[in-house]
């Protein structure tokens, strides 16, 4: 036993003794990325959205936050931002085409050597499934006549595209905005001629009606302009007012400012009528007075914002009002001008309304709706007889937050403000 101990090797057979060999280093390959641009939800009721124009060109370099397409939602037109540095390698919906919301509507390369790669995979994407082949002609009968003779007729080619982009003059790119456009087409001014003051240079309808009244004062035809020799001073232009000169204007005052003001100068001594409920769970006491105003647009309705109408004079706030008017027509609007309200306003009194219940919008806590204003016989407080012009207003709110009683008391001081209006100008 000894002898076959001192004659006998044992081996280890633990696995955790065993040698395996090293792996291998792996080499990491970053790669170039190819993303989607895709269509954006520009208001909580949006399903699909139209291309007006795109602000930059398929090769153009972009950085995070830039400005690239301007997009039709069913409220306002927006200009859409790239989330992304890189090259804008292909645009899949053109201008004047409508998408789904989450769809794609370009490809955006990381790099410029990536651009020909996302162009294949956008092309591969867009192009439609093969035609089934055509059945085999069938035999032609065996004649023993002499063959007909061919007539062939030379066609002009139809071209697949045009190499001059469609939102474009002379093939230069002419953003402008879809009512701009359409006052450019009526009045016959040329685009390519006329500088934007809009985002981005975007041309505006107040370029194009500044254009058109400085061809018919100067006698230049519109987009086209000649500078005065040494002052700077393109002759025939119109120039908008300053802030400054703005402020020596004459004052008018709108009966929507009015409204507005008087309503806010109310709901600054009862704030509880300016408060919100937007979970179902909590109410909020708004801290800032916006009025929001309904307005008739073509296929809806929308409410621009006065906001802190409480602490705007009375001026600026009707020059505000026919700015958002004009804004929300043009589909101009930005979400912030027509979401941000707390108060909202409906007015049918320019109908011939006398008076009508209004629908409580989602999230506020209160809308009035105000009738026209006419003629009454009233008693006056000495007993007498007079006459005096009345209006009729009701007012719509969420009685989890704001009770009877809070309406009666805005409503007391509103009738005194609107009486005695010597605060409106302040």
């Amino acid at each position: 036993m000894a002898r076959l101990l001192n004659t006998t090797t044992f081996l280890p057979s633990t696995p955790s003794l065993r040698r395996h060999p090293l792996p291998r280093r792996r080499t990491l390959v970053i790669q170039a990325k190819i993303r989607e641009i895709f269509m954006p939800a520009l208001s909580s009721t949006m399903t699909e959205g139209k291309i007006v124009s795109w602000i930059k060109s398929e090769g153009d370099k972009l950085s995070k936050g830039e400005s690239v397409v301007v997009v039709e939602s069913d409220k306002a037109d927006m200009d859409v931002e790239t989330f992304y540095d890189g090259y804008l390698a292909a645009i899949m919906v053109e201008e004047g085409a409508v998408a789904p919301v989450g769809s794609a509507i370009a490809l955006l390369a990381e790099t410029e050597a990536e651009i020909d790669a996302a162009r294949s995979k956008a092309t591969s994407t867009n192009s439609p499934s093969p035609p089934p082949p055509a059945p085999a002609p069938a035999p032609a009968p065996v004649s023993n006549s002499p063959p007909p003779q061919a007539t062939f007729s030379t066609a002009p080619a139809v071209p697949v595209a045009s190499a001059v982009h469609p939102a474009s003059e002379g093939g230069r790119r002419v953003v402008a905005s879809p009512y701009a456009k359409k006052l450019a087409k009526e009045m016959g001014v040329e685009l390519s001629g006329v500088v934007g003051s809009g985002p981005m240079g975007r041309v505006v309808a107040k370029d194009v009606e500044a254009a058109a009244a400085a061809a018919a004062i100067g006698g230049v035809s519109p987009g086209k302009k000649k500078a005065a020799v040494g002052t700077g001073i393109e002759l025939g232009s119109v120039v908008p007012f300053t802030t400054m000169q703005s402020a020596i204007k004459s004052k008018g005052v709108t009966m929507t400012a009015l409204l507005a003001k008087a309503t806010a100068l109310a709901l600054v001594k009862h704030p509880v009528v300016n408060s919100s409920c937007r979970d179902g769970k909590s109410f909020t006491y708004n801290s800032s007075i916006n009025i929001a105003v309904a307005v008739a647009i073509d296929g809806g309705l929308i409410t621009p914002v006065l906001q802190d109408a409480d602490k705007v004079d009375i001026y600026s706030l009707s020059r505000k009002w026919k700015e958002l008017v004009d804004k929300a027509r043009a589909k101009q609007l930005q979400p912030n001008e027509y979401n941000s309200g707390t108060f909202t306003l409906s007015n049918l009194g320019m109908f011939g309304v006398d008076r009508f219940d209004a629908i409580l919008p989602p999230g506020t806590g209160a809308i009035m709706a105000v009738g026209g204003s006419s003629p009454a016989v009233v008693a006056t407080k000495d007993g007498r007889i007079g006459m005096k012009t009345q209006m009729q207003v009701n007012v719509t709110a969420d009685h989890r937050v704001i009770y009877g009683a809070d309406l009666a008391a805005f409503l007391q001081t509103l009738s005194k403000i609107i009486e005695d209006p010597k605060d409106l100008t302040l």
